[in-house]
């Protein structure tokens, strides 16, 4: 299957704008906060917390970052009006982090103090390796200027993050393990995680558990369902209490997981992308990650 999906993703990327608007549908809120919002507020009745992201990574101007810095603002401006239990999550790239690191800082800051009069926290999220010590760092510097309202992303299959996790942990700490999607060199990924995800799952549970062992609140971001039963039973091995961790997963995917773990009194907090740069995003993923390419296409063999 994956050999298929690995051949299938170009193919997708010449299916036409209007089949592939069609698919994003459920996975993307919509073009507009509003739309985002009503999104959001279905999910909170359900009974889940949002994370809202604005498609769009690496900018190409400081006024592009500018921008997306403004959208955000009346993410999260809308967040506090409606009362939605939501947060945000940001990419530094989009907000200009390869163009100016100080640039992104600043911009950061605003969306952190604007987050901060109304208790809103901010994901810092993760993106290629290449970003990795540059957005760490980008964390530790907002930490020591004082914000308690960020976290990070982390991900399972590079061989680093068992170093980059030590000093993240401890109370009062929020960070978000995935496995990780970018495709990058395999000297930098765990053992068989190339070729079987799989791999990277005993690498997942023991950064969770880390953080489990330090009092760090954890997102635990995965729609691998063995993984999550690993995760639930590594909890309650270790008596973490639910309010502790949280699951994570994108708006659209793993539906019937999701509600399980709500019915059994999990928090689940689900990723909600929205912006005009919904094609983008779709064919990032695929190119990504062409297991991406099956879903679309049984998903457009079903819509």
């Amino acid at each position: 299957m994956s050999l298929f999906n690995t051949l299938l993703a170009p193919a997708i990327s010449l299916a036409p704008r209007a089949l592939i608007r069609k698919v994003s549908r459920r996975y993307i809120a919509g073009d507009t906060v509003a739309e985002a919002t009503e999104r959001v507020a279905a999910l909170n009745a359900a009974g889940f917390c949002a994370t809202v992201d604005v498609l769009g990574e690496s900018t190409e101007s400081l006024s592009q970052a500018d921008h997306t810095t403004g959208e955000y603002l009346q993410v999260l401006e809308a967040i506090a009006r409606d009362g939605l239990r939501a947060n945000i999550s940001v990419k530094p790239t989009a907000l200009g982090l390869l163009l100016d690191a100080t640039h992104c800082e600043h911009n950061l800051a605003r969306l952190l103090n604007a987050a901060e009069a109304h208790s809103i926290f901010v994901r810092i999220d993760m993106e290629d390796a290449s970003c990795t010590q540059h957005e760490i760092d980008l964390l530790l510097r907002l930490k020591r200027r004082g914000y308690n309202n960020v976290g990070l992303v982390l991900q399972a299959y590079l061989k680093r993050t068992d170093g980059d996790i030590a000093p993240l942990l401890g109370t009062g700490e929020n960070l978000r393990i995935c496995k990780g999607i970018y495709v990058e060199k395999p000297d930098l990924l765990v053992e068989g995680a190339l070729d079987d995800r799989g791999a990277i799952n005993p690498h997942f549970l023991r950064h969770v558990a880390r953080c489990f062992d330090s009092g760090t609140f954890v997102g635990v971001a995965t729609h691998d369902e063995a993984l999550v039963d690993q995760v639930i039973t590594l909890a309650r091995s270790r008596l973490v209490a639910q309010t502790a961790f949280e699951f994570q997963m994108l708006l659209g995917v793993r539906e019937s997981l999701r509600d399980r773990l709500l019915t059994e009194g999990y928090a689940v907090r689900i990723y909600v992308p929205y912006g005009k740069d919904w094609y983008g995003y779709s064919m990032r993923r695929i190119k990504e990650n062409p297991r991406m390419a099956g879903y679309l296409l049984r998903a457009l063999l079903t819509c």
